[in-house]
């Protein structure tokens, strides 16, 4: 893009915008909207502030701390944020086109629903101002940028060059990646279920373990694009296995209402159980086994697995909103990404004074979702929670000998031999 000249602003000035900015998403007296437009804001600080809705339009954040600040639905369109500190912050419906991010940390950011595409930028003039503009048609660039653990449900970014590009474990459901350039990126552990990739270039990308639902890569640039461990549709033997397994499950659920006079207890080893669908939410399947069983994506809210097994299963992206997981194993169970707020997984009382503990040793639970989950006396040495939400989480006498505990949110990290 041609330099384009912008007045400077302070840190001062731009203190005072953002305070009147903040009244008016409030709805409080003195309020108004944050307009700056092709301003020089580079180096800035606005992490944590309140910017929703605000138009940044064509100005130079390049090296701006934002980290944690709320941009909402905030016009970005054909900003410079190169080298910008974006980690953690909230970008949902974000105007992004055209803009450069190059370098930017974004880890952790949500972009749910972003737009990433082409835009064509009006250029003021140097000297005569907005009253004699050139329109000059930018590219969305993020080549290098790190967007490891971020939200991109539905984001669109079509045409937009990402080489190099870290998006390792972020979620990219439903995202449009259509002609965009991924060459050498990292998309290990990517939840890309429902993505599209028609055209774009993934030569040299990784894509490690990464989950491919419905995603068809046969128009996509593959060359030495590594692809192991990726999780691709359920094969049709799955598929036709879908009522029986559910048959098993209504079994297991008839168990545990007629207190082991009817039915069996739910047994999944080693089963693709994805074609289920929601079939399994609400069920009371306790002292089921679904040891090393693929679960992924699956819509488990309320699921009540007292004194289950799944060990070695995989519930990367899980919905186990509000679930009864009092007593699970799930040792080297992968739950990255997964939604557990709300989960039980406290002890399993079983009389006598007796209780049998959660048990999560060497599992996986980056960028997991546990807000206001119950991990009391949970067996978690080995965990990883690296990036993990973790808000109002009750960890009484929990065990997080030798857990990953790097870039957790809202979680005092606890003595530092406990964190990697």
């Amino acid at each position: 893009m041609t330099a384009m000249v912008r007045r400077p602003l302070s840190q001062g000035e731009l203190d005072l915008f953002v305070a009147a900015h903040q009244r008016f998403v409030e709805g409080r007296a003195g309020g108004r909207r944050l307009s700056l437009k092709f301003i020089d804001l580079s180096g800035l600080n606005l992490a944590g502030r309140l910017l929703d809705d605000a138009d940044f339009s064509g100005s130079c954040l390049e090296n701006a701390i934002l980290a944690g600040a709320s941009l909402e639905r905030a016009i970005l369109f054909g900003c410079d944020l190169r080298g910008a500190d974006l980690k953690g912050a909230r970008l949902k419906r974000a105007d992004i086109r055209g803009v450069s991010l190059r370098g930017a940390n974004l880890s952790q950011a949500d972009l749910t629903q972003a737009d990433f595409r082409e835009g064509v930028i009006a250029i003021p003039h140097a000297t005569k101002g907005l009253s004699a503009v050139r329109h000059e048609a930018v590219k969305g660039v993020a080549d290098g940028a790190v967007f490891s653990g971020a939200t991109l449900d539905g984001s669109n970014l079509d045409g937009m060059s990402a080489a190099k590009a870290d998006f390792t474990d972020c979620s990219m459901r439903g995202a449009r990646l259509n002609g965009a350039n991924l060459k050498d990126a990292d998309l290990s552990g990517a939840m890309m279920d429902g993505a599209e990739v028609v055209g774009a270039n993934l030569a040299g990308a990784r894509l490690v373990g990464a989950v491919l639902t419905s995603v068809a890569m046969n128009s996509a640039k593959l060359d030495r694009t590594d692809l192991a461990g990726a999780l691709r549709d359920p094969d049709p033997a799955a598929v036709a296995r879908a009522e029986d397994l559910y048959q098993i499950a209504l079994d297991g659920n008839a168990w545990v209402e007629s207190g082991g006079a009817l039915g069996a207890p739910a047994q999944f080893d080693r089963e693709d159980l994805r074609p289920l669908g929601a079939r399994l939410k609400g069920l009371r399947l306790s002292a089921a086994s679904a040891k090393g069983a693929c679960l992924v994506g699956m819509d488990l809210r309320g699921v009540a697995l007292q004194g289950a097994c799944l060990d070695g299963a995989d519930l990367r992206g899980a919905d186990l909103r509000d679930a009864d997981l009092r007593g699970v194993r799930m040792s080297r169970a992968n739950l990255a990404n997964a939604d557990l707020r709300q989960a039980d997984l406290s002890p399993l009382p079983l009389g006598g004074g007796r209780s049998l503990p959660a048990m999560l040793e060497n599992s996986r639970l980056r960028y997991a979702r546990l807000d206001n989950a119950d991990l009391t006396g949970a067996h978690l040495f080995g965990a990883d929670l690296s990036g993990a939400e973790m808000r109002h989480v009750a960890l009484t006498e929990a065990d997080l000998g030798g857990t990953r505990l790097d870039r957790v949110v809202g979680l005092e990290p606890p003595a530092s031999e406990h964190a990697a």
